[in-house]
């Protein structure tokens, strides 16, 4: 089990949640954020600073978003795991679930 970004990122992208992740383990794509599955180490730093309230853990993912546990995974499917998202910056694609949707209000 894992933390997962869902919906509630998707044109938003705060960010605060990259400056409390000890492991560097949220990765920013074109539209939203996703945190590696791998990578993380389940504290739970995340969830509280999300202004948006788009970080659930796995089991806890509210069912009209439960697609963005299947979707914080697939993003990493070609990607990997590059060991910290620091490197990388921004990572010029969405999963194509996210790339799909029309534009949503920011906060």
């Amino acid at each position: 089990m894992t933390f997962v970004i869902a919906m509630p990122c998707v044109d938003v992208k705060d960010k605060a949640c990259l400056d409390e992740c000890p492991v560097d383990c949220i990765y920013e794509g074109e539209r939203m954020l996703y945190i590696h599955p791998d990578e993380c180490i389940d504290c739970g730093a995340c969830e509280p600073v999300c202004p948006v309230e788009a970080i659930f853990f796995e089991d806890d993912t509210p069912e009209e978003w439960a697609e963005f546990n299947a979707v914080n995974a697939e993003f990493f499917d070609d990607l990997g795991s590059p060991g910290g998202s620091a490197k990388l910056g921004l990572i010029p694609r969405d999963h194509p679930v996210v790339a799909a949707l029309p534009a949503q209000d920011p906060v």
